[in-house]
């Protein structure tokens, strides 16, 4: 007999030799063949119109469309073998060859889908680049939540098509099954289903986007992400708080990056020895100080008297937003204001306190302390 025609484990020789030869060269090309089919992908989507860059595009699809090409091609080699009669053995309502060949399309199918997640990564990161372009930030965090919802759906397919295919069960009856289930897990999952939807008014009714300043329940903080069940904030002690969106949605949110002043109040409580002249060239002074071209409206009247001193109450609106630059405007003019109350020689209440001892005249030096 010849030597390629002898029969080994129910194959013959030169079956085995193919097989492996089909892998081999499989394995050494499939960086050529991975790059091959993902460039006919990019002239595909350059034909459709899309401005992709070809490095990126590369970088994310080569990988998965190799390890899907090296598998699928192993897949079917293997498959043109005969399973061995003494190797398959019956375990519960299947058998060896139908397992082995359900883990075969298992890996498929999953490295298919990988690879489709990596092209929905690609297109959104074009579109990232696209909506940088825009001043306004909701293209941003609009690409993002789509992004992670597409892939939900796209995960959903995949087990879906892994019981259809894999397990051979009928998907209408599963279906069917499943929107009893769903209900059922609708109500258990409430508050998650709750939070979805919280997360599809924030978008749609845009009450605030990634980068804004908000301060909710007692949290003050930058918005870093809104995700489909949640919003992350840093805080202004830069800590990192994760809110529901539905509370999101429900609390009362201000946004303090859509304001358009600072408002600043300060209270001065002049000593009972300032004259009315006094007074009125102290308002006049602060009047003076708060025409400053960063305040846009301010107001400073003598707003008490008290057995105390003299109360006078000043606000003014700043243009100025950032944070760090109002903080300078406002010492700027603190520090002015102390300099009007120097020059017209104006002291606050109770900044001298005089505390005199009074005491019997003792009448032995024993006494003196």
């Amino acid at each position: 007999m010849n030597f390629w025609d002898q029969v080994f484990l129910d194959n013959t020789i030169r079956q085995y030799t193919a097989v492996v030869a089909v892998i081999l060269v499989a394995y050494i090309f499939k960086r050529f063949f991975g790059r091959y089919v993902s460039s006919f992908f990019f002239f595909l989507m350059r034909r459709m119109g899309r401005v992709i860059e070809r490095q990126a595009f590369l970088a994310l699809i080569v990988e998965p469309v190799e390890n899907f090409l090296f598998v699928f091609i192993t897949y079917f080699s293997l498959r043109s073998l005969t399973f061995p009669k003494f190797l398959s053995v019956s375990f519960l309502s299947s058998d060896t060859p139908t397992i082995i060949e359900g883990i075969g399309e298992l890996l498929i199918i999953g490295l298919f889908f990988a690879m489709v997640l990596r092209l929905v990564d690609y297109i959104a990161m074009v579109m990232e680049k696209k909506a940088d372009l825009t001043p306004e930030q909701d293209d941003n965090q609009l690409v993002v939540f789509f992004k992670d919802f597409l892939k939900v759906i796209i995960v959903i397919i995949g087990i879906i098509t892994i019981i259809k295919i894999v397990f051979h069960q009928d998907i209408s009856n599963i279906l069917a099954g499943l929107s009893i289930v769903g209900a059922a897990m609708a109500l258990a999952a409430r508050e998650s289903l709750e939070n979805l939807i919280a997360s599809f008014i924030i978008f749609f009714d845009k009450p605030f986007t990634a980068g804004d300043l908000l301060k909710v329940n007692n949290i003050t903080g930058t918005v870093e992400r809104i995700g489909l069940r949640s919003t992350r904030i840093r805080t202004v002690d830069k800590t990192y708080v994760t809110m529901p969106n539905k509370q999101m949605v429900d609390s009362m949110v201000d946004n303090l990056s859509l304001r358009t002043h600072r408002r600043t109040e300060m209270k001065l409580l002049l000593d009972r020895k300032t004259g009315s002249s006094q007074l009125n060239s102290v308002i006049d002074g602060i009047k003076s100080v708060l025409q400053d071209r960063r305040i846009s409206d301010y107001n400073v009247l003598l707003n008490d008297i008290t057995n105390e001193g003299y109360l006078i109450t000043l606000d003014y609106l700043s243009i100025e937003l950032e944070f760090k630059g109002f903080n300078t405007m406002k010492e700027e003019i603190n520090l002015r204001i102390v300099k009007l109350l120097e020059e017209l020689n104006v002291e606050m209440a109770g900044t001298e306190k005089t505390i005199r001892l009074i005491r019997d005249q003792l009448s032995s030096p024993e006494g003196n302390v």
